[in-house]
């Protein structure tokens, strides 16, 4: 008598990848992230993509299946109906027992597996560094997420703890899973990748530079930033590295205007989005990395600068010493601080090199196959918890 075949216990799992914006972004650096670390031993996969990134998504999971939506969805409120309406009609046609959605809404309709990513808590610690609208949308969101997934997923203890302490305890089960880097892009850079990076950049008028990474937004304070760097340019002079600022323009509006009141040698560079492949050379090539959120849920472009072995001035708050360790100079979120720190790092070349080499290490215990390991354990737990709903 032939053997029974045995039942694949691996969790059917769809990954609704449609939020990731045009520019990648943090959520879609943390899905990219995410499938480069999964594997078709521990999960069957299926990807629900935007189709302008269906070739990307599917280049690093050949083994999924991959679903990609009308073009129309790439504007934000069609996308939002499509999940609430169509969403769970995909996954009951793919069989899947779980939906995964990455980035803190959830399809009402579906009843299996839920798990939820809910990437900060500052729209609850930091109202005010957010648009009224945008910040009602995602604590309405998160409130809905944490009381019926059964599994929440946060990228940090930080951010899991503030959103408890706003709105209690989740209904279902807490995962903390850290974000990772990807070393083949983000490592220090040879002194020919720093030379062409740096003949590449037109704006560049300094031979040296200090860069800031991120969007223009309230609780990036790049208005500190700013003025702090204007301090250090009071003592330092034309000696003084340029400030690249690589990011879009968001909603911080009082940033923006200080920066379209700066003179040509105020030693301030937009760069606007530097390539992925370029952020590297960005990075680990300044004399100091600076990054003074006021809150970050993670705080990715803190590790990503880590990895190219920058010298990294930030702040403790939330999460950030979670990903910074031991091995960051840390900050309050002020002008002198920043001008004091950007002093130190820039006159005291062995303490900056000690930072590097601290950097580089730390970085190197986040891998985003740690990452995906975590997200499996959030797979079993959601498949198991709609199984026992069905019976």
């Amino acid at each position: 008598m032939a053997p029974e075949p045995v039942a694949d216990a691996r969790p059917r799992v769809l990954l609704d990848c449609t939020a990731i914006p045009a520019h990648r972004g943090g959520v879609g650096r943390y899905i990219e992230g995410l499938l480069a670390g999964l594997s078709p031993d521990e999960v069957v996969l299926s990807l629900a993509v935007q189709r302008r990134d269906r070739r990307t998504l599917a280049a690093l999971a050949p083994w999924a299946e991959v679903y990609a939506v009308p073009s129309l969805l790439r504007i934000r409120l069609l996308r939002l109906v499509w999940e609430q309406v169509s969403l769970p009609g995909l996954a009951s046609r793919l069989g899947v027992e779980v939906v995964h959605s990455p980035h803190y809404t959830r399809p009402r309709g579906w009843t299996g597996g839920r798990v939820v990513t809910v990437h900060d808590a500052t729209f609850f610690s930091h109202p005010e560094t957010h648009r009224p609208l945008k910040r009602w949308f995602f604590r309405m969101w998160t409130k809905r997420s944490w009381r019926v997934a059964d599994v929440v997923i946060t990228p940090s203890i930080a951010t899991g703890d503030e959103v408890t302490r706003f709105i209690g305890k989740p209904k279902g089960v807490l995962e903390v899973a850290y974000l990772g880097v990807d070393l083949s892009r983000f490592h220090p850079p040879t002194a020919d990748e720093v030379e062409s990076f740096r003949a590449a950049t037109a704006s560049l008028k300094s031979r040296r530079w200090f860069a800031f990474l991120g969007t223009i937004e309230p609780r990036k304070n790049v208005l500190a930033l700013l003025e702090g760097y204007r301090l250090l340019r009071e003592e330092f002079a034309e000696e003084t590295p340029d400030l690249l600022i690589s990011g879009g323009r968001g909603w911080d509006t009082h940033a923006v205007a200080r920066l379209n009141a700066l003179p040509s040698n105020s030693g301030v560079r937009e760069l606007g989005y530097v390539p992925a492949t370029s952020l590297a050379e960005l990075l680990g090539g300044a004399v100091a990395v600076v990054y003074p959120s006021v809150g970050e849920g993670f705080g990715l472009p803190v590790l990503e600068a880590m990895a190219s072995g920058a010298a990294v001035i930030t702040t403790r708050r939330l999460a950030i010493p979670e990903v910074g360790g031991d091995a960051v100079l840390y900050i309050e979120p002020n002008a002198e601080e920043i001008r004091d720190a950007l002093r130190e790092l820039l006159t005291n070349p062995d303490e900056n090199e000690r930072l590097r080499a601290l950097a580089t290490l730390r970085a190197s215990l986040f891998t985003w196959h740690a990452t995906a390991k975590h997200h499996v354990t959030a797979y079993e737990i959601a498949a198991a918890a709609a199984a026992a709903r069905a019976r």
